[in-house]
C-alpha cells in the first residue's frame, strides 16, 4: 500500500496533524507518523516518536526542552530534531516506506521540516504546508522539488478556513503518491540510461537553447534544462556534483554576471565550477552575459536608472541592464577563471552577431563594440587548450545552436 509520511509538531500541532492523517487514511494511503515536538506530550500516539528522532541524532529528548523563545536552547533542540528526522525518513525512503511526505509549519516548524524534505531524493513528493509560503520562499526550496502551500491562517486550530486549506493538501500527496505509483515513478527506463545533460536558458536565449535540447535528444542524450534565474543554476550544480548529469551546454552564463555584480539571479559560488571538477565535458555558451537583471523597476539602484545605460523592463517581476565595459571585462575575467580550473574537456562557442535576443541588431542592448571588447577580455584569458569557436551568427539561429550541440557530441562519450 502507498505510504504517506506526516513529519512535525505533534504536541502543539496534534489536532491539525490528526485531521491531515485521517483525510490520507480516507484516500487509501497507509500513514507513518513522525514527532518532532520537544514541548510536550504529543496530541496522538506517533508511529515514530519525538525520543526516537533525538535519539537518531545523537541526544536525549529531555536535554533538548526549552522554556523561552530566543533561547540557545531552542534552536539547538531545532537542529537536533532535524538532523533525527532527516537520517529517519531517509531510512523509511530506502526501505520503500515513504511514497511521499507532508508538513504543516510556521516560520520555526517551515525551516526544519523543509530540511528534512530536500534530504529526500528528486521525485519523491514533498509537501509543506507553511504560514511562509506567500513570501520569499528560496530558503526553503533551495534546489529541491518541494512544494509549498499557504496555510493563509496559522497552523493553530481546526475552521472553515484551515479545513479545505488541509484537505487540499492531503489530497494534493495523495494524487502525487498514487500517480508516482501507477506510473512506476514516472520514468521510462530508456529515458533513464541515456546520459544526463545539463543545458541553460533565459527567455532571451530560449529558441536557441531548446533547439540544442532537441538535437541533444535526437544524438540519444536525456537533456535537461535549466532556466537560469539563480535557483535553475543552484538545482544543475547540485545534479552535477551527485553525478545526476555527466555533461553541460552552458548556454545562458548570465548567473555569474549577477553574482558578481550584485544582481538577482545569483546562482550562488558553485556555480560553473561543478562539471569542471569532476572532469565533465563543458560547452559553453556567453549567453546572455552582458545582462544584470534585478526583481521590479523600483528595486534597480539609482544610479543604473539615470539614462546613463539601455534598460528593459522584461516583465513586471524583472528588469534588465546593460552592464559597462568595465564591467563586462570583470565578468569575462571570473568566467575564464573558472572554466581554467576545469578538469575535463571545454569548447567556448561565441555567436559574433548577438549573445542574447536584446542583444541582437534590433534589440535594445545591441552594442557590438561593447560584446567585442568583452568576449576579447574572455579569449585572452582562457587556457590555451580551452578550444574556442567563433560563429558568425546570433544566439538564437537555428545553426548557431546545432553548432553548440555538435561541439558537445563531438567532446562526449557516445550515448
Amino acid at each position: 500500500m502507498p505510504t504517506a509520511v506526516l513529519v512535525g509538531t505533534l504536541d502543539t500541532k496534534g489536532r491539525e496533524y490528526a485531521f491531515v492523517r485521517d483525510q490520507l487514511l480516507s484516500l487509501g494511503l497507509k500513514v507513518i507518523t513522525v514527532d518532532l515536538g520537544v514541548l510536550g506530550q504529543p496530541g496522538f500516539t506517533p508511529d515514530i516518536g519525538a525520543e526516537l528522532v533525538a535519539e537518531a541524532a545523537g541526544h536525549v529528548l529531555a536535554s533538548l526542552q526549552f522554556g523561552r523563545e530566543g533561547s540557545d536552547t531552542r534552536g539547538f533542540a531545532l537542529q537536533t530534531m532535524r538532523e533525527g528526522a532527516t537520517r529517519i525518513v531517509q531510512q523509511l525512503a530506502e526501505q520503500g516506506r515513504c511514497g511521499g511526505i507532508l508538513g504543516l509549519g510556521g516560520s520555526g516548524g517551515s525551516t526544519v521540516l523543509s530540511g528534512v524534505m530536500r534530504s529526500l531524493p528528486l521525485g519523491l513528493p514533498k509537501l509543506l504546508v507553511s504560514t511562509m509560503a506567500s513570501g520569499d520562499v528560496s530558503g526553503y526550496v533551495g534546489s529541491s522539488d518541494l512544494c509549498l502551500m499557504h496555510s493563509v491562517t496559522d497552523i493553530a486550530g481546526l475552521n472553515r478556513i484551515s479545513r479545505p486549506i488541509l484537505t487540499n493538501a492531503a489530497a494534493a500527496l495523495a494524487g502525487m503518491i498514487t500517480n508516482r505509483a501507477v506510473t512506476h515513478e514516472g520514468t521510462e527506463p530508456s529515458v533513464e540510461d541515456r546520459p544526463a545533460v545539463g543545458v541553460t536558458m533565459l527567455g532571451i536565449t530560449t529558441s536557441g537553447a531548446l533547439q540544442v535540447a532537441k538535437r541533444l535528444e535526437e544524438a540519444g542524450y536525456d537533456p535537461i534544462v535549466f532556466h537560469a534565474v539563480g535557483s535553475g543554476g543552484r538545482a544543475m550544480e547540485s545534479l552535477i556534483s551527485a553525478g545526476a548529469i555527466t555533461g553541460v551546454v552552458d548556454f545562458t552564463i548570465k548567473e555569474v554576471t549577477d553574482a558578481l555584480l550584485g544582481g538577482a539571479f545569483d546562482a550562488g559560488p558553485e556555480r560553473m565550477r561543478s562539471a569542471g571538477r569532476l572532469g565533465y565535458p563543458q560547452v559553453v555558451v556567453p549567453g546572455a552575459m552582458e545582462v544584470l537583471n534585478f526583481g521590479p523597476l523600483s528595486s534597480v539602484p539609482g544610479r543604473l536608472r539615470d539614462g546613463s545605460r539601455p534598460l528593459v523592463q522584461h516583465n513586471d517581476q524583472v528588469t534588465a541592464v546593460r552592464i559597462s565595459t568595465a564591467e563586462a571585462e570583470r565578468v569575462a575575467a571570473e568566467v575564464a577563471a573558472r572554466l581554467n580550473q576545469s578538469a575535463g574537456p571545454v569548447v567556448v562557442v561565441i555567436p559574433g552577431r548577438g549573445l542574447d535576443s536584446y542583444d541582437t541588431v534590433d534589440g535594445p542592448f545591441f552594442n557590438p563594440e561593447a560584446d567585442a571588447q568583452m568576449i576579447g577580455a574572455l579569449k585572452a584569458r582562457l587556457r590555451d587548450d580551452i578550444e574556442i569557436v567563433t560563429s558568425d551568427a546570433e544566439i538564437n539561429d537555428p545553426d548557431f545552436a546545432n553548432l553548440v550541440a555538435d561541439a558537445f557530441i563531438g567532446l562526449a562519450s557516445p550515448p
